[in-house]
């Protein structure tokens, strides 16, 4: 959806020309992989990480065009949210000490780029949900002004045909209705990019979704939502329903969501690009001039603009990517389930975590996804989202599946498995240890950026502060000691 996007509406026969195309697309990528003509392994791997603007007193600002305009960067792009950020860091190859040099560009950007908001009296935070967003802010007018947003809304509302319905039971239960999709707005997340040749494509893929759960119980940042205290990971259950395009009747009949986990373990890249076919209507039937086979009969490399569109309005939590780069193309498995910060240190911790434990269980002779069912990932992923650190996850372990503490099953199993899995890439062993002992230090102090929060709320309404002021207070502390750069697990409680 970063692409530039122009249509005021659609007719029947656009979305006829539309779906014509999609299927040539689809016929061009598995031409494309039966020549093996895919980019040969460099271990690339990218980062995007999602931000808010708030000001001085913890309240969102919206005033994204005005801050982009300051940072005048090509890094930095705007959001749904007027109050949203995006900083993309160059591809680097998963090798050395990439995690430490990729801390030193973050900190370098993040800190001219929140210098630069200062200015104009706000700053970066680094947040899954900015807990001071109220229902007030995500309206349609405070979506980001630009054509790929608005009609993104438009095509979502008019399939839906009904308001947006938010419905989220946790410690509390949050009820409300949008007339767009801007509440989506409010989840901030970081995005992991790992190149893989296709033939490699499933193991990843595979891994990345088995390991969902584990990368939210330790990662989670989110407890908050409209003044309410909900899961301690509340962008899954958000985005799932501010992207919804199912009235009542299409979910009750059990239509897949646009926001989905899927549904099986794959074989192929193909797999789940054929599923977006199969399963989800256009929203933005927007056509381009390309004929992809065409170009593949003339020894070309065909962009597939218009599948890579589809795509991007399917949100899986690891998403299939193709891509053209130097005319050569290229496939990626984008990792989507972190929410954004605390740290930039807990930011590369959770990365290295990521990284370290794909690349050993897809290594595995015997994988886990052949000893775990799909449906028992999905169940830890919610599980994870609804409890946090403190979940407890289903595992193969000898004697079969086990249910133990996330805390127990990273510490005694996974911490291991992604020590491995950074030697296999070549990472420096100072850059692995680093970060990894950023996990485990979470799972010895059973803290993370969601607990955290929730524990200073908690203490700053004991202390007599009233729910508006008190979750004011947690924004203002938690950017405080943001700046310390201090990892989340040895933060005070004190707001």
């Amino acid at each position: 959806m970063g692409q530039k996007v122009v249509a005021d509406r659609f007719d029947i026969s656009d979305r006829q020309r539309y779906r014509r195309k999609l299927r040539r697309c689809l016929t061009g990528l598995e031409r494309l992989l039966a020549e093996g003509r895919f980019d040969t392994p460099r271990d690339l791997m990218g980062l995007e990480i999602e931000l808010n603007l708030a000001d001085s007193a913890g309240q969102p600002r919206m005033m994204n065009a005005e801050v982009l305009d300051r940072i005048a960067s090509r890094d930095f792009q705007t959001e749904l949210g007027q109050f949203n950020l995006e900083v993309n860091i160059v591809p680097h190859r998963l090798t050395g000490r990439v995690f430490d040099q990729l801390a030193e560009e973050l900190r370098t950007g993040l800190g001219y780029a929140d210098r630069q908001a200062r200015e104009v009296a706000a700053r970066i935070v680094m947040i899954g949900i900015l807990p001071t967003l109220t229902a007030r802010d995500l309206v349609l007018d405070n979506l980001t002004v630009a054509d790929r947003y608005a009609l993104l809304n438009g095509q979502i509302m008019a399939t839906r045909g009904e308001e947006i319905q938010l419905d989220i039971a946790g410690v509390e239960r949050l009820t409300c209705t949008s007339e767009s999709i801007a509440p989506e707005a409010a989840c901030t997340s970081v995005q992991l990019h790992l190149q893989v040749t296709p033939g490699r494509f499933a193991d990843v893929w595979n891994a990345a979704q088995a390991v969902t759960g584990p990368q939210i119980a330790l990662g989670a940042n989110s407890p908050f939502l409209f003044g309410k205290e909900l899961w301690r990971e509340s962008r899954p259950p958000l985005f799932l329903q501010a992207t919804d395009t199912r009235p009542p009747e299409l979910r009750a009949q059990g239509v897949r969501p646009r926001t989905w986990f899927g549904e099986r373990w794959i074989d192929s890249a193909h797999d789940l690009f054929a599923e977006n076919l199969r399963y989800f209507p256009a929203l933005m039937p927007i056509c381009g001039e390309e004929d992809p086979l065409e170009v593949l009969d003339r020894g070309g490399v065909p962009a597939l603009s218009e599948l890579a569109l589809h795509n991007g309005t399917v949100y899986r939590w690891n998403r299939p990517v193709y891509d053209v780069a130097r005319g050569v193309p290229h496939l990626r498995v984008e990792n989507r389930v972190l929410p954004a910060g605390p740290t930039v240190t807990d930011v590369l911790a959770n990365t290295a975590f990521y990284y370290g434990l794909v690349r050993a269980l897809a290594d595995q002779e015997r994988p886990v996804w052949t000893r775990l069912s799909f449906a028992e990932a999905s169940a830890n992923f919610d599980a994870a989202c609804r409890h946090g650190i403190d979940a407890e996850l289903c595992w193969p372990r000898k004697g079969g599946l086990a249910r133990l503490p996330a805390v127990r099953l990273v510490t005694e199993e996974l911490l291991p498995l992604a020590y491995a899995g950074l030697d296999a890439w070549g990472v420096e062993p100072a850059d692995r240890d680093r970060y990894l002992a950023v996990i485990e230090g979470r799972c010895r102090r059973r803290t993370n950026g969601a607990s955290w929060q929730a524990a200073a709320y908690h203490r700053a309404v004991d202390a007599g502060l009233h729910r508006e002021k008190a979750l004011a207070a947690v924004v203002r502390g938690y950017c405080e000691l943001v700046d310390s750069g201090q990892p989340v697990h040895t933060w005070p409680l004190d707001p």
